[in-house]
């Protein structure tokens, strides 16, 4: 899981570091979920259509249940 609620901004840097860790983690048979609020990052994954891509949840808890869930 990955808790982005609180980050105000993301830039191509940063989108570029969720990727790549995106792509290790898949390398490794791994799930990655990003939590996200509505907002500037949801919007940007939506932009740039990452969010077919990335598994993302609307809370900490969901995110847990969903990773719960698949164990």
């Amino acid at each position: 899981m990955v808790d982005l609620t609180e980050v105000p901004f993301c830039d191509s840097v940063g989108l570029g570091v969720l990727v790549a860790a995106y792509n290790m983690i898949q390398n490794m048979n791994g799930r990655m979920i990003l939590v996200v609020a509505p907002g500037m990052i949801r919007h940007l994954l939506t932009i740039t259509h990452l969010d077919r891509h990335f598994e993302t949840s609307d809370s900490l808890n969901a995110a847990r249940a969903a990773l719960g869930s698949a164990a």
